[in-house]
């Protein structure tokens, strides 16, 4: 074995097959935790024990089918199994369920013990097993007959043992936590304690775990692995973790622990099945993953893909091996997670296109593969569902598929084109309708593809070419008028019902200021465009700081026009206020 790393094994087999009785001979110590466990003599839920020396940790679990649920929450998050078949039974049906579980979880280490070897000559068993397991991720496993009441075999039992923790693949010790709780207690004085396998990561004493569905954080106050205090654990390892915290308290089994900010909670994937299904899988299934059970709705895609939708989130990653189980018929799928953000299936034919893309991979999809499927992802997105962003974000935090990214930067393109066709009166297209058009996540997407094409943007809107409205024959003549009215007194200013005799409404005045004919320096106040620079001319020659009623009588004009225009004047930085009732040049 590499190192001190004390992996983790569990149990599979039939019901009374001895499985807990070869841990107590392997470990010394009682698997079984309930006294009712013990007077039945069957195993009800998980047990836990562990040896020094090979470093191994054991989750027992139940064999019998009443307690499945309890089964696939123990082996779900361990990556080998010791697996018991009886020398004086053989393989039985639920050494048969057990081991489609342990296929359809992509299982592929492990070890078979022919136990109660004492009882009848183990060889038929062995045969029968070895045969059973043909065909299967765990084909050609090493095979040892033990009795645990005599010894025999239980020291090349261990030989094996040792081997196979040697085999198993080294876990990242920098990983995201995630901890899929198995039990929960309270502890006198200490509080709330989960225990679950730690497959991968560090966890330390004072850290912060978010709480799988929610923001809560919970703080690791104390850790025990193995029943000894420690600082600081690495994975591979079964951990007890004390917590502290509001959400403690309800925490149950099937919650997960996570680094925070590392995760999704999602309610909502795509699937691969790796399982056969004889007929379609049947709409109502509990979905499996961890030490969760969640009751789920599935609508098959076509082929051997499906969508799932769960009744509560879950923290999953792309390349997640997850079950589907119908608990009427005991049928167990397996299951490969696909996409954690899948598009929405809004249109007629969706579903078929979307089996149609999927069935295009030949593995599970990588950074670039999920990236030409939304054709816009957030890059911390990608990170969360567990792949590496393929390329830098053409914006902020957006990482974009190159092909989607040109189709995107055209369409807009042809949007503010036909938008200026249509309204040679407005051609330039704001921006957020821009957005909306395109269907856009954020503005800042539309303002960079704007980068890269022709289109020029100013004062929020887009232009394709001209920049200034093309007015139509009778608004010219009135704003021409107009004009001519203000060269003679540049500050005074058309009362409103000169402009509405000559049919200057808002929106018309607003197009003669967008083509630098006339400048609105409020509601119903306008002036000519070069206005401003006049009037700042002027100002500079008053004693600074100055009033309202000297600025009207140097500008030659009234109150109405004044202050309105000094005010326009303040928001464009030309002047400031001084005291309620004196401004200054800047």
């Amino acid at each position: 074995m590499r190192g001190n790393r004390v992996q983790v094994i569990a149990t599979a087999g039939h019901v009374d097959h001895g499985k807990s009785t070869l841990l107590r001979a392997l470990t010394g110590m009682e698997p079984d935790r309930w006294e009712e466990e013990r007077r039945r003599g069957l195993t009800i839920d998980l047990g836990f024990v562990w040896t020094a020396e090979p470093g191994l940790a054991f989750v027992d679990v139940p064999g019998h089918e009443r307690f499945l649920t309890n089964m696939l929450a123990g082996v779900g998050p361990v990556p080998a199994v010791l697996f018991a078949v009886a020398a004086d039974a053989g393989w039985q049906a639920q050494s048969r369920e057990h081991l489609e579980v342990l296929d359809a979880l992509g299982i592929r280490h492990g070890l078979l013990a022919v136990t109660r070897a004492d009882l009848a000559d183990p060889a038929a068993a062995r045969a029968q097993a070895v045969r059973e397991l043909a065909g299967t991720g765990l084909a050609g496993l090493p095979a040892v007959a033990v009795s645990a009441v005599t010894g025999a075999g239980v020291p090349e039992l261990r030989a094996e043992l040792t081997r196979l923790a040697a085999l198993l693949p080294a876990a990242d010790p920098e990983a995201d936590i995630r901890l899929w709780i198995d039990r929960v207690f309270t502890v006198t004085g200490r509080g709330t304690v989960v225990t679950g396998t730690l497959g991968a990561g560090t966890v330390r004493v004072g850290d912060r775990l978010r709480v799988a569905g929610g923001g809560e954080e919970l703080r690791v106050r104390g850790l025990h692995t193995l029943k000894r205090p420690v600082e600081r654990v690495t994975a591979p390892v079964r951990i007890a973790i004390n917590v502290r915290g509001r959400a403690a308290g309800g925490l149950r089994r099937g919650d997960a622990l996570l680094t925070p900010d590392r995760w999704l909670d999602d309610d909502v994937v795509d699937v691969r099945l790796t399982s056969a299904a004889r007929t379609p899988p049947p709409r109502q299934l509990t979905f499996h993953v961890g030490a969760a059970a969640v009751p789920a709705t599935v609508r098959p895609l076509g082929a051997d893909f499906c969508r799932v939708t769960l009744r509560r989130p879950l923290p999953l990653r792309v390349g997640d091996r997850v079950l589907l189980r119908d608990p009427g018929d005991r049928r167990v799928l397996g299951a490969t997670v696909m996409d954690v953000r899948p598009p929405r299936l809004r249109r007629r034919g969706a579903a078929a296109d979307r089996a149609a893309r999927l069935g295009r991979l030949t593995g599970t999809p990588d950074g670039a593969v999920l990236v030409r499927d939304h054709g816009l992802i957030r890059r911390a997105d990608l990170i969360a569902m567990g792949v590496r962003p393929p390329a830098e974000p053409v914006t902020g935090d957006w990482v974009a598929d190159p092909e989607h990214w040109a189709a995107l930067g055209e369409g807009l393109t042809r949007t503010v084109e036909d938008h200026a066709a249509r309204h040679p009166d407005d051609p330039g297209l704001p921006v957020e309708a821009a957005r909306r058009l395109l269907d856009l996540p954020e503005r800042s997407l539309v303002e960079a593809l704007a980068t890269g094409t022709p289109l020029r943007l100013r004062r929020g809107r887009l232009f394709a070419g001209r920049d200034v409205p093309t007015l139509p024959a009778d608004l010219r003549r009135a704003v021409d008028e107009v004009r001519a009215e203000l060269a003679g007194s540049p500050f005074r200013a058309p009362q409103a019902d000169r402009l509405t005799a000559l049919g200057l409404h808002s929106r018309a005045l607003a197009t003669a200021q967008a083509a630098g004919l006339l400048l609105c320096v409020a509601d119903g106040i306008v002036l000519l465009p070069d206005a401003e620079e006049q009037a700042v001319r002027i100002l500079g020659g008053l004693p600074q700081p100055f009033t309202v009623a000297q600025a009207r009588q140097a500008l030659g004009t009234t109150r109405r026009v004044a202050l309105p225009l000094l005010q326009h004047l303040d928001r464009q930085g030309r002047t400031a206020r001084v005291d309620d009732a004196h401004r200054r040049l800047r």
